[in-house]
């Protein structure tokens, strides 16, 4: 049975107003933890818990059916300095949603929310449904969707909810975090020494400015390198034994992760550490029926450089949800109200599509 959707998306920004006077940063969810479960058992839906991640199946889920995953994350990053308003207190103003976490990713989440509501009873359908409001996307936590993956049935696709403006992103760089070292020999300053680490770091640097990766992606561009992180010194009159750097490197889908770190590795100019191999680029197949049921509804599609739960996914996978990115993690932050509507009827209209 399907329930009025304007009555469902009412309840969903009711949701997002509760959500946002709720302090949830990443691993203090369980109490948005406790309303989202709360939210969906209001509708019949059966929820279940594994640390402050709350899932469910579609009523009528077969094990011999693939599996769609509908994903968004409850955990929020800390509000900044710059905030006028309080962060805590939902409040419409001109059509915009205000609080923390309402654009990164609330909107995207409640409006999944809804849709799986819309879904949950309804037979026939093509593939089974999981929704996933998960913990500990902000800090790449150990108890996020990564370990809510290792106890769900096998994932076939994936929609994970985040702003995209409700275009599609069907591609995504990953992520690799370098420790880099430049070495030289320790001295007083004032005597000769032609080994001065920090004067090695000029030609480091430049090394990185000017390298390239070969392979480039249509979708997501080349691969980007930045060095973002500098450190040496603690003396004025000691020159230091190394000079440390921090290595930003958001990698396309032509490569794989451990191949950037084999790559860096062997050709850099230093001492290459990479901190963690697992936040790997995602992609779906421009093909796929669930991206051409968002284009037949006139959306767009691009490759998105900013990393999300999908690097969690060994899954085809699209990023899609109402807001804007660049709002994210800003003072003041807001969602429009009609974005939510409209990201409600997106999604609805997009499974229609694609499992029926």
């Amino acid at each position: 049975m399907k329930i009025n959707q304007e009555l469902l998306t009412q309840k969903a920004i009711e949701l997002l107003k509760q959500l946002i006077s709720i302090q949830s940063f990443s691993g203090e969810e369980d109490q948005t933890g406790d309303a989202i479960a709360a939210w969906l058992q209001g509708f019949g839906v059966k929820t279940e818990r594994q640390f402050n991640n709350i899932y469910a199946f579609n009523k009528h889920f077969d094990s011999n059916k693939p599996t769609l995953l509908l994903n968004s994350h409850h955990d929020t990053v800390k509000p900044n300095k710059a905030y006028t308003r309080d962060p805590f207190l939902p409040h419409i103003e001109d059509g915009k949603l205000y609080g923390l976490g309402s654009n990164d990713a609330g909107g995207c989440l409640v409006s999944l929310l809804a849709t799986f509501v819309q879904f949950y009873e309804l037979e026939g359908l093509n593939h089974n449904l999981i929704i996933a409001a998960t913990a500990e996307e902000e800090n790449a936590g150990e108890k996020s969707l990564r370990s809510l993956l290792t106890i769900l049935p096998p994932i076939d696709v994936a929609i994970v909810g985040e702003p995209t403006l409700l275009d599609l992103a069907i591609a995504e760089k990953g992520l690799v975090v370098f420790d880099a070292v430049v070495e030289g020999t320790p001295s007083h300053a004032a005597h000769p020494n032609t080994n001065n680490s920090i004067y090695n770091t000029i030609d480091v640097l430049n090394w990185f400015k000017d390298y390239s990766f070969e392979k480039v992606s249509d979708a997501l561009g080349e691969v980007k390198l930045t060095v973002t992180q500098i450190n040496a010194g603690s003396q004025h009159n000691v020159v230091p034994a190394q000079v440390d750097l921090v290595v930003d490197v958001r990698v396309n889908d032509r490569y794989s992760n451990q191949e950037i770190a084999a790559l860096l590795e062997k050709e850099a100019p230093c001492k290459m550490t990479p901190r963690s191999l697992r936040l790997n680029s995602s992609a779906i197949d421009p093909d796929h029926n669930l991206v051409k049921s968002g284009i037949a509804l006139g959306r767009k599609t691009y490759g998105s450089p900013t990393l999300s739960d999908q690097a969690a996914l060994s899954c085809q996978s699209v990023k899609l949800g109402p807001g804007d990115s660049t709002r994210s993690h800003s003072a003041d932050e807001f969602i429009y109200v009609n974005e939510i509507e409209e990201g409600i009827d997106l999604y609805i209209k997009i499974l229609e599509g694609f499992l029926q």
